[in-house]
């Protein structure tokens, strides 16, 4: 069982920036699990941000391309979101995600807010 526990969210102004963290509470290594970022605004579902694979491959949803970058320190066992230029409907719950083929295993969000 992976235990992650998400921290960096928070109200900011358009424009501006976060940096969310997902840290793993249990002894388990994160660096064998591909580690995602998903978010989900109120009565919207679930959608993928950025993800990085255990080889440090990364993808982002196209709204957040140029703007947003996924980031792991295995020595730290923690993935990063940085969150600049930062927009109104990027409001909602950011969710960390650790998975491989076999199992999923989610944090239980942080609330970022972008409003001025």
């Amino acid at each position: 069982q992976v235990q992650l526990v998400e921290s960096g969210g928070g109200l900011v102004q358009p424009g501006g920036s976060l940096r969310l963290s997902c840290a793993a509470a249990s002894r388990s290594a994160l660096s064998n699990y591909a580690m995602g970022w998903y978010r989900q605004a109120p009565g919207k579902q679930r959608d993928l941000v950025a993800k990085i694979t255990s080889g440090g491959n990364t993808n982002y949803a196209d709204s957040v391309k140029g703007r947003f970058t996924i980031s792991r320190d295995n020595a730290k066992n923690t993935v990063y979101l940085q969150m600049n230029s930062l927009k109104p409907e990027d409001t909602a719950v950011y969710y960390c995600n650790a998975g491989t083929v076999a199992v999923n295993y989610w944090g239980q969000g942080t609330q970022v807010t972008v409003s001025s």
